[in-house]
């Protein structure tokens, strides 16, 4: 199975940039990390979406993000980035990285990390 762990989230000034990492340990070489994916969470907001990635490449931001945000992925690594540029007070959040994948059974299943913590100032 499949098991996230996040790093990078720190406090920065604004108008900085910072980088955020997401490991995806897989133990078994039949689960399929299909999507990996950014989300955040201010307080008394729900969840949002922020970037996602396909296997292949394709990427996807939300409206709020594009054009200073950019996803990557290393599938060798089995990790996901997001490089944030530009950074709003208001991308102050907790950044939980996800992933969708597909067991040996092709059974879809979504994992979340515990999170990194971004505070723009």
């Amino acid at each position: 199975h499949v098991q996230l762990v996040e790093s990078g989230g720190s406090s920065v000034h604004a108008g900085g940039s910072i980088m955020l990492s997401c490991n995806a340990s897989r133990y078994g070489d039949s689960d399929d990390i299909r999507y990996m994916s950014w989300y955040r969470q201010a307080p008394g907001k729900e969840r949002e979406f922020v970037s996602t990635i396909d296997r292949d490449g394709t990427t996807s931001y939300a409206d709020s993000v594009t054009g200073r945000f950019t996803i990557s992925r290393d599938n060798a690594k089995n990790t996901v980035y997001l490089r944030m540029n530009s950074l709003k007070s208001e991308d102050t959040a907790r950044y939980y990285c996800a992933t969708l994948f597909y067991d040996g059974s092709s059974q879809i299943h979504n994992i979340w990390g515990q999170g990194t913590q971004v505070t723009v100032s």
